[in-house]
């Protein structure tokens, strides 16, 4: 089973260990007498390592499939300021031979603990319409079992199985710190909106072998799919206040904020800039904590510079000064273990 993740691993560092090939791509060598190689993205429940292979590579590029998991044996090293894994095997992997969980990232988070968390704050929801139309989401076996697992995103913030689900219950908790300081907001509509405003993701993205977008989700976008999922259960509640629907409705196509954001609306309502505001709270956070927790040296108070917010972030000195101790400590008590004679066979 898997014992190296990308997250641990150094230049210099042996590797033999399994990863989802993400993505591959045949390139030509600059002298285009040498022929091509191939160049390979390579992800763990941990993060993802660019990789190349010199030798055979039109070969190896057959045999090989995106999105598949794939046994490496290789060397990190580092150029131009980046870690990579020179590949000098690489085959799929048996079904039998990896855990499917130590590729693809999860919260670490109770899921049975959030989904009672949810069903308290449907509990909480008084208006018997907003009620009804919540029950015949979460009262859904499948639905539930899907929302559990979803992501929130596929890179940016709660990016792993369950992120969905603990983004929502997030939200639910800063909502309700809100609404002790703003009691004008109606309640059962904020909650009813933090519930329901992502549904549509669980279309959006697929999970089976890593997050992607599904075809529906590149096209459409969760916003809509949401829209559209609340409109269908809408059309079978003929007695549903059509003022209140109407504001829930723009809470859900207003709750990103701004059209750069991919808002088809800004909000208009309390209601919506709380459930924006909110919801852009967990995000950004969430965010933030894990560029400085995934950053690649963690002896290191500056994380990596990340080209989507244009900035490195800033851990903190203290942090970096444990970080030493703790490695002193393991070096001084664990010594150099015995590898097993057949640590980098590869069959």
């Amino acid at each position: 089973m898997k014992k190296q993740f990308v997250r641990d691993l150094r230049p210099g560092d042996r590797v033999l260990s399994f990863f989802l090939l993400r993505r591959k791509q045949l390139e030509p060598f600059r002298d285009r007498t040498r022929g091509e190689f191939l160049t390979l993205i390579l992800s763990d429940r941990t993060g993802e390592i660019l990789a190349r292979l010199w030798e055979g590579a039109p070969e190896v590029d057959r045999r090989l499939e995106s999105r598949q998991i794939v046994k490496v044996l290789g060397r990190v090293e580092e150029y131009l300021g980046q870690q990579q894994i020179i590949v000098e095997k690489i085959r799929p992997a048996k079904e039998e031979e990896y855990d499917r969980a130590d590729m693809i990232p999860a919260t670490e988070r109770n899921v049975a603990q959030m989904l009672e968390e949810i069903r308290a704050a449907i509990a909480e929801v008084e208006n018997p319409h907003l009620r009804a139309l919540l029950s015949s989401f979460f009262d859904d076996p499948e639905f539930v079992a899907r929302f559990s697992q979803a992501p929130a995103a596929r890179r940016v913030h709660h990016a792993y199985l369950g992120g969905l689900l603990e983004h929502t219950v997030e939200v639910i908790s800063l909502s309700r710190h809100l609404l002790t300081l703003y009691p004008q907001i109606h309640r059962d509509l904020l909650l009813t909106g933090v519930l329901l405003r992502d549904i549509g993701k669980i279309r959006e993205y697929t999970w089976e072998m890593g997050i992607e977008y599904s075809d529906e989700g590149r096209l459409l976008g969760h916003v809509v799919m949401s829209l559209e999922m609340v409109d269908r259960v809408l059309e079978g509640m003929p007695d549903f206040p059509p003022d209140l629907a109407l504001r829930l409705r723009h809470m859900i196509v207003s709750h990103h904020g701004q059209y750069e954001w991919g808002s088809p609306r800004q909000p208009h309502t309390l209601e919506a800039a709380a459930l924006h505001f909110v919801e852009n709270l967990s995000a950004q956070v969430n965010r933030y904590q894990r560029l400085i927790a995934t950053r690649r040296d963690p002896s290191k108070p500056w994380t990596e510079y990340d080209p989507l917010l244009g900035r490195y972030l800033y851990a903190g000195r203290e942090e970096e000064e444990l970080a030493v101790e703790e490695e002193r400590q393991l070096e001084s008590s664990a010594g150099q273990p015995e590898r097993e004679r057949s640590l980098w066979e590869f069959r």
